[in-house]
């Protein structure tokens, strides 16, 4: 009987999860990094997202391909951002809602291809929720209520909004879902958080962005590889320059494939997420 001792032994395949954080409009950089895991063939066991990520990461769940994505991410424009003309009066979020009933139909989260879940937070009991399952336009459109833009989203007994106040970039959540590795994407304004304008609506954006600032670093603490487009000269609530996010989420994506790569192969050092803190949900 010959002895294969090291030669014969299989590594295991490790579990790898995407987690795609919020950004408003520089999601689109969200899409760049796809294209590029789509040309390395790589495949994600479990998907998550928050606010804009949630949006892109629900179609790529879906099974859906980057051209596939593009096509339905370039019919956004700005005025589908900026939903609400007047600041103090909030629209409703039919229109995200839409987006996905019109591609997908009615579908819920567990008749997905792949495990997703949206990350939101219920203005009820004040908690982080991790949807995993129910109405799959419902828990988007609840993930990217930004609060004074849109109305909070009903989601059984919760009223949800904008999971970016609680965990903008959620890399720990495909951990606690049982993955080995993270690869997580920030498509946040880089670590400025102010602003010089004063236009009500930029003024909203900032102040949201700083009340994000610490939940961001914690991305950084559970991410095990975590992709930083150079998204500073663009607005969340503009989609003008759309093609340059995407290609700037390109860039990245494939400027640090090596290091992605290494975590697919299961050769790289294992993170120990940290535990949730008592206002979190998985529902």
């Amino acid at each position: 009987m010959k002895f294969l001792g090291f030669a014969g032994f299989k590594r295991k395949k490790p579990k790898v999860g995407l987690a795609l954080g919020g950004g408003g409009a520089r999601g689109f950089s969200h899409l760049g990094a796809l294209k590029a895991f789509e040309e390395y063939g790589l495949d994600f066991d479990y998907v998550c997202g928050t606010s804009a990520g949630s949006l892109v990461g629900a179609f790529y769940a879906a099974g859906y391909n980057f051209k596939q994505i593009f096509d339905i991410a370039k019919t956004i424009k700005t005025k589908d951002i900026r939903t609400s003309k007047l600041f103090f009066v909030p629209s409703k979020t039919e229109g995200i809602e839409k987006i996905i009933t019109d591609n997908l139909g009615d579908i819920n989260i567990e008749d997905l291809k792949k495990p997703f879940s949206a990350v939101a937070v219920d203005i009820k009991s004040t908690n982080e929720v991790c949807i995993t399952k129910g109405n799959l336009a419902k828990a988007v459109a609840g993930s990217c209520c930004v609060p004074g833009i849109f109305q909070p989203v009903e989601f059984g007994d919760r009223l949800l909004c904008d999971g970016g106040l609680q965990n903008t970039m959620p890399a720990d959540i495909p951990k606690l879902m049982g993955c080995d590795y993270v690869v997580a994407v920030d498509v946040n304004k880089s670590r400025t958080y102010g602003t010089s304008s004063t236009k009500m609506l930029d003024v909203l954006a900032c102040t949201i962005r700083i009340l994000m600032k610490g939940n961001v670093v914690k991305g950084y603490v559970n991410g095990d590889v975590v992709l930083k487009p150079e998204t500073k000269r663009f607005k969340s609530t503009s989609t003008e320059g759309y093609l340059d996010m995407i290609e700037e989420g390109y860039r990245e994506a494939i400027d640090r494939m090596s290091e992605i790569l290494t975590l697919f192969q299961g050769r790289a050092p294992k993170k120990k997420v940290e535990l949730k803190e008592e206002n979190f949900e998985i529902i």
